[in-house]
């Protein structure tokens, strides 16, 4: 690319096609640009970096701001080239560009100092999309342990993501290293994070684009987990309202509970709101359905003896 298409796009943006120009003017490789980047302190991954070139994600925290500061002058390109392509900050803080009603995590869980850590190392895109509906099927092994969450999930966008981050928190005593997300349809892996002694694995499921303010995607992943410790319970943290959440769980032929409940509360320490028996089926399952579900937390359980 000549030096007069540098000065045309760096004009016209968008920020992402302006930054790749300018590597490809530039000429250094992405490891080289990341290794000058840590030379000031700043520490950007090469896929971060990519991703930003390619328009899949852009810069928005402050220490990322800084790194596209320190880009221009290592590009050699005039002061805030790159940054006035960003424009404004998108809404950050409690409740920015969520829908009314939306709750945080820490105040659906019990604290988890590894989940902040991880959501951002990942930059999350946590409050850009909310769930329309979710089906999940939960498989309970030959040893009471569940081996397969199976999930089928609408998401609405409400600012533009490309990426629906699943964060999973295994029985007590599991082994995180042994749990592993597993896309079906309509997603593929991104980075995966865990901390072991949490029993926690955080995971990106990318889409194949952006999805703009109000669109709707249906991705569809797994959760599959050798860890073999004993399950009595699964639930799933509404943070948004939903429309629609179904929960199956299906036992083993032979491993079958003595008594199954359907219950939600509103943090996961708390008591139970509400909590109804579930029979059993002919077919070993139980599940629950509930429609236009409200942020808190919302599961089955059972007894095995």
């Amino acid at each position: 690319m000549g030096r007069d298409d540098l000065t045309a796009v760096l004009r016209s943006g968008p920020f992402h096609l302006a930054l790749r120009a300018a590597i490809e003017a530039r000429g250094l490789a992405l490891q080289r640009i990341q290794f000058r980047l840590a030379e000031q302190g700043l520490h950007v991954g090469v896929a971060t970096l990519s991703y930003w070139q390619q328009g899949r994600r852009r810069p928005e925290r402050q220490d990322s701001l800084r790194a596209v500061s320190a880009l221009e002058e290592i590009l050699g390109l005039p002061p805030s080239a790159l940054t006035v392509l960003l424009g404004p900050p998108r809404p950050r803080g409690r409740g920015a560009g969520l829908p009314a009603g939306a709750r945080r995590y820490a105040e659906l869980i019990a604290p988890i100092s590894a989940l902040d850590r991880i959501l951002a190392d990942l930059d999350s895109p946590d409050g850009r999309l909310h769930t329309v509906s979710l089906f999940e099927d939960v498989e309970v092994g030959p040893d009471r342990s569940a081996v397969r969450r199976r999930c089928l999930h609408v998401v609405k966008a409400h600012q533009e993501v490309d990426r629906y981050v699943t964060i999973f928190h295994g029985d007590a005593g599991c082994d995180a290293s042994q749990i592993h997300v597993v896309p079906v349809a309509n997603c593929r892996l991104g980075r995966t994070r865990r901390d072991l002694p949490e029993g926690l694995v955080v995971a990106e499921l990318l889409f194949d684009r952006t999805l703009r303010i109000g669109e709707t995607h249906i991705l569809e992943y797994e959760i599959r987990d050798g860890s073999g410790v004993l399950c009595r319970d699964y639930h799933r943290g509404v943070r948004f309202p939903t429309g629609q959440l179904v929960i199956q769980v299906r036992f083993a032929p032979g491993v079958l509970p003595v008594r199954c409940y359907q219950y939600t509360k509103k943090f996961i320490d708390g008591p139970d709101v509400d909590r109804t028996e579930l029979t059993v089926t002919g077919h070993r399952t139980v599940h629950m359905a509930s429609m236009d579900v409200a942020p808190g937390i919302s599961g089955i359980r059972w007894d095995w003896e």
